[in-house]
């Protein structure tokens, strides 16, 4: 199975001036494309014992901070992060012949940004991050329904439901975000800015 890849190019005239404001153009384009979830990652973290993990999730804020996830804080990734403070996170937008991957530290979010996003939320979403125990063992799919049923009555007179504590947003900021366009007879086109104590630079990678 391989695919010459033949849809565009990427040169370093064509880059925004920042890795962040490239990185919303691409999801921008995906999006535009039609691609379903243009702002879907796969998130890679990893523990103190160097076993790795990937997921997607959905990417909820781009800026010149970072790339900004939500999820339960006694998830297995969150559990990762905190051990080693790293993660990467890669953009594929397969039907575009392209990628974007972020590589960088980690950082909780202020408990008011969460609040702000949680509000945003539908409230079935909402329920739910307050019923899964995200990670956890479970004895079948009926109790997950009958811990659903309970934060709903739970709730059910209440107009608005708060955040629960343990869920919030984490920001991965990075230290080098890569943007590949892919090209034919794999000489992939490899952009990719990389922090110093000075500046970002952009660089040229091999393919």
């Amino acid at each position: 199975m391989r695919e010459d890849y033949r849809s565009a190019t990427l040169d370093v005239a064509d880059l925004a001036p920042t890795w962040h404001e490239q990185l919303l153009a691409w999801i921008g384009e995906a999006r535009d494309a039609g691609l379903p979830d243009a702002n879907a990652m796969v998130l890679a973290t990893g523990d103190d014992e160097h076993r790795l993990t990937t997921r997607t999730v959905l990417a909820k804020d781009v800026d010149a901070h970072g790339v900004t996830f939500f999820t339960n804080y006694t998830s297995e990734k969150s559990h990762q992060l905190r051990q080693t403070r790293q993660a990467s996170a890669t953009f594929p937008w397969i039907a575009l012949q392209r990628q974007a991957t972020v590589i960088g530290t980690v950082e909780l979010l202020p408990r008011e940004d969460t609040a702000e996003y949680w509000r945003t939320r539908p409230r079935g979403s909402q329920l739910g991050a307050w019923a899964s125990p995200q990670s956890g063992v479970l004895r079948d799919r009926a109790a997950l329904e009958e811990l659903l049923a309970s934060v709903t009555e739970r709730f059910a007179d209440d107009a608005e439901i708060p955040p629960p504590p343990h869920w919030g947003g984490w920001r991965i900021v990075p230290t080098h975000v890569e943007f590949w366009q892919g090209r034919s007879d794999r000489l992939h086109d490899r952009l990719r800015f990389r922090r110093t104590d000075q500046a970002w630079v952009v660089e040229r990678l091999a393919p």
